[in-house]
Formats: C-alpha cells, sequence, structure tokens
C-alpha cells in the first residue's frame, strides 16, 4: 500500500508542542503528506479509508 502512519519526530515539532507533550501523527499517501492526527487511531481510521478509495479506483 502506499499510505503510511508515522508518529511525527520530535525534531519536526515546534518547542510548544513539545513542551506540552503532544503526539502526532502523520499520515502519507504516495510519499505526501496528507493528514494529521493527535490521536493514532483516528490516523489509522483515515488510513483505512485513502487505502479502500485506492483499492476502488485500482478495480476500476
Amino acid at each position: 500500500m502506499t499510505v503510511q502512519v508515522t508518529e511525527r519526530d520530535e525534531s519536526k515539532m515546534s518547542h510548544e508542542g513539545l513542551a506540552c507533550g503532544l503526539r502526532i501523527w502523520d499520515v502519507h499517501q504516495q510519499g505526501e503528506l496528507v493528514g494529521m492526527f493527535h490521536n493514532e487511531q483516528d490516523a489509522h481510521q483515515y488510513r483505512a479509508e485513502l487505502e479502500t478509495l485506492e483499492n476502488q479506483r485500482a478495480t476500476q
């Protein structure tokens, strides 16, 4: 699949976000950032939706 969920690297987060203890999950499709989520479950749900759409397009 071309959709991946990764936890954002601390080096790419603001000092304020780090101080607050924020965690961000990025969703990438074909190497492009397509979503950012504060909840890992939401990120994986979005990934599943994108993969479903990719599969539908591939079968058409």
